[in-house]
């Protein structure tokens, strides 16, 4: 009975060691702490941010939401708020849709990571995209409205981006989610300056791990157009025009606040027309015309430039006046300064530099034959 007794006591004693010595251990366990140690500096964008968590990387995009890159091989922090959406790298199996984003991936190596694409291979300008459709490295995944599911789980798309269309039809990102499939929603059409196009390409460097790849080409780009960028915008600047003309023979032109127009403000032209009074005040970047009000506030205008992106391209002025006979009495008209865009420029986000060089040499009557984007018109 007594050795019984003295077993029992001295079990209670070792369980009290036991709990003693795990209660001290936990407290001298240090927990470690989720915070931001950097925030990325971007001089022109304004739609999203990028915030260094040690190893991890947060990006917030503007009405988008917040996304946490968590590296191959780490774990996912615990007790995330529950706003933040987890990528896990490598983002390998990726469905693009916003179009706008290819250019940009492409140009900081990690094309690799698209499988998947909202556009077919006719689709597209970016000549490496056509490529790999065509070999089948990408696949046709069905549009922003109407994509292929079971395609898309078969393949093991580990996320999707969308351009804000689809916000146009909210079922298909509950139902990309529904799958787990995280949807980032990207707004680099959006920015107002156009280096804030081109600075996006940051993003796609932390998204897709290429860092350095993405600053080197956006350093590289923006030595290119500093020198465009001196040109001094003055009184005597010469006024130029982007346009084109529907079907319904209304025009359809830039906002004075658009990317484009600032473009050609930074390249030392005066963007026309310049007093529109955009009732809707909706966030489009376009605006449609009537010919009479198009006429009216363009006519003197030095410079013509024909968007071709959506229109098609046309070939000569006589093909522009074909489209209205009004055009005829344009002062660019009458002095030959009139231009057309390359159909690949909207795709080609990273070709804001090009453009301003292009736009460049066009106002100061140089270099014309070199443009990569604007072509002269006879």
């Amino acid at each position: 009975m007594k050795k019984s007794r003295v077993s029992i006591v001295f079990l209670l004693l070792f369980c009290t060691l036991l709990l003693g010595g795990c209660a001290s251990r936990k407290k001298s366990e240090k927990k470690v702490e989720f915070k931001c140690t950097k925030k990325v500096e971007l001089k022109y964008a304004t739609q999203f941010s990028i915030e260094e968590y040690g190893k991890y990387d947060m990006i917030t995009i503007t009405d988008s939401g917040r996304f946490l890159i968590v590296p191959k091989g780490e774990k996912v922090p615990e007790n995330l708020p529950k706003d933040v959406t987890v990528l896990k790298r490598p983002l390998n199996k990726t469905y693009l849709v916003a179009t706008s984003a290819m250019d940009l991936i492409q140009s900081s190596g990690a094309m690799d990571n698209i499988r998947l694409s909202g556009t077919k291979a006719d689709g597209w300008y970016i000549e490496e995209a056509t490529k790999a459709m065509n070999d089948g490295k990408i696949k046709y995944a069905g549009k922003y409205s109407a994509p292929d599911y079971e395609l898309i789980l078969n393949e093991g798309c580990n996320l999707a981006i969308e351009s804000t269309m689809i916000y146009h039809n909210p079922e298909v990102k509950e139902k990309l989610e529904s799958l787990e499939i995280p949807v980032l929603v990207e707004r680099s059409s959006y920015e107002k300056h156009p280096l804030g196009r081109l600075e996006w390409i940051k993003l796609y460097g932390v998204l897709f791990d290429r860092k350095k790849e993405a600053n080197d080409f956006y350093e590289k780009e923006m030595k290119k157009i500093e020198p465009v960028m001196k040109q001094e915008n003055n009184s005597d600047a010469k006024t130029v025009a982007f346009f084109y003309v529907m079907t319904n023979g209304a025009v359809s032109v830039r906002k004075p606040n658009d990317y484009i127009a600032k473009s050609i403000g930074l390249a030392g032209g005066k963007y026309v027309p310049s007093n529109i009074d955009d009732e809707e005040k909706n966030a489009l970047s376009t605006l449609n015309m009537q010919m009479e009000d198009f006429y009216a506030a363009t006519r003197d205008a030095d410079i013509l430039i024909y968007n071709s992106t959506i229109d098609g391209q046309i070939n000569s002025i006589d093909d522009l006046i074909r489209k209205n006979k009004l055009f005829s009495d344009f002062k660019a008209v009458k002095n030959k300064n009139v231009y057309c865009t390359s159909g690949d420029f909207f795709q080609k986000t990273t070709g804001v530099g090009d453009f301003m060089v292009d736009m460049g040499n066009v106002l100061k009557s140089e270099n014309e034959e070199e443009n990569t984007y604007i072509k002269k018109l006879r």
